[in-house]
Order: structure tokens, then sequence, then C-alpha cells
């Protein structure tokens, strides 16, 4: 069964993606506004938290490292652990990111490759216990790909954590269930910020509609807002 998608993000009142380009308030810190927002995403109880190369290149700041000879490797998917809690995973169509180890904040590591990933670096993931699943058309089919999550992971409830480009793919595709946002007391106000989704010149009017499910003022002047997302 395909995983039920929630885009779990945070962001300042005029849409900005970076906290760390918001104004201050008395209401509260950046640093507890961010932490908040980590204790909500353990509320929701997800089986996995899904993000873009740029996003995990922040957390996994590790060079490449391909073993001296390589084998053969396993196409389309390797798994090195198949039950877990929570699953970590990242969108690396290009095989751009790298990984000290098989886990990351105690989650194991999964990655959605491209079809053209070189057979090296799949050889590096493998060597460092990391799972992952290659695409099998020359562009990802993120369907495809949630249906392999759920279906070879079990992973049923999975949240989306950006950037905006990955957000918008996934809105675009009709493949989010609904919007959790959290809404900080700050302003980015830089003309041409980054909004938390993203999906090119053409938006997303008529591929998306959001319907109101509800509203929780949290601490530190939060507002959580969550929306049911179904494809118009």
């Amino acid at each position: 069964m395909r995983p039920i998608v929630i885009c779990h993000m945070l962001s300042s009142l005029d849409g900005s993606l970076h906290p760390s380009r918001f104004t201050w308030s008395p209401d509260g810190s950046k640093a507890e506004w961010s932490r908040l927002y980590e204790e909500v995403h353990e509320g929701l109880e997800p089986d996995a938290w899904l993000v873009g190369r740029v996003t995990m290149a922040e957390i996994s700041k590790v060079g490449p490292h391909a073993p001296a000879q390589v084998g053969p490797v396993e196409r389309p998917c390797h798994f090195a652990v198949r039950e877990a809690e929570c699953f970590a995973i990242a969108l690396d169509p290009s095989g751009k990111l790298h990984f000290a180890g098989p886990k990351i904040g105690g989650d194991p590591v999964v990655v959605l490759l491209g079809r053209g990933v070189a057979d090296s670096h799949l050889a590096e993931l493998a060597a460092d216990g990391v799972s992952y699943i290659v695409a099998e058309t020359a562009k990802i089919d993120l369907a495809a790909m949630l249906d392999v999550l759920g279906h070879e992971l079990g992973i049923h409830r999975l949240l989306l954590e950006g950037g905006a480009g990955i957000n918008g793919s996934f809105f675009a595709a009709g493949l989010v269930n609904e919007l959790s946002l959290l809404l900080v007391p700050a302003l980015d106000g830089r003309g041409g910020h980054q909004g938390f989704v993203e999906a090119g010149e053409d938006g997303l009017d008529g591929d998306v509609q959001l319907s109101f499910k509800s509203c929780e003022p949290l601490a530190h002047g939060i507002l959580h807002l969550r929306y049911i997302v179904a494809p118009r």
C-alpha cells in the first residue's frame, strides 16, 4: 500500500522556508521554533521522513568514498535494513549524497536514485549500510518509489519535509495527502525569497485543492495549521 504523505513544514508569515532569515520575535527564538517543529514531527508518528538532496547534504556532510574495487551491485533495489521504527529517506537523482554510516539521527537511511547513477556509487552506499532504490525510468516516478517503500519496508505514514522543489514535485504529482504547517510570528521580507513549496513557472493552479482540517495555537507564538490535500 502506498504511504500516506504529510508535508510537514515550518514557515514565516510571508511563506519563507529559511528560519535563519526570519525576523526576531519576543514570543520565541529560532531554536525554540525548530525544537517545537521536531516535537510536532514526533507527534505525527511517521514511519519515515523524506527530504531532498540539498536538505540531506546539510545533514550529512561527507565526501565521496567509493570502494577501490567495485563488484556486482544490486539493481534496482538494495535493502540493508527492512524493519525500523522510522526511516530517513533522501531523494538524490544524480547520486551526489554520501554518508558516514547507515543512519541519520538514529534512523536507517534509504536513498532514491536516478536510473543513470554509477555502480561505484551504489557500491559505496551498500558498503556504508545504506539502502537504495534506483529508478527504472528515465525520470524518477515518485508514485512508483512510494509504492516500493510501502511494499518493501512497510512504510505507512511518511513526512515530506523539503526543500521547496521536492515538496512541489510531490504536490504536482498528486501524492500529498495532508499539509502540516507551523506558522511562526516572523517575516523574511526579502524579494524573491524561497517559499516552502515551488512547482516551476506553472505553479500548482489546477493541480491540488486544500481543505481546512484544524488550527491549533502552540507555544512560542506558533500556529499549527493542518489541511487535507486532494488532487483536482
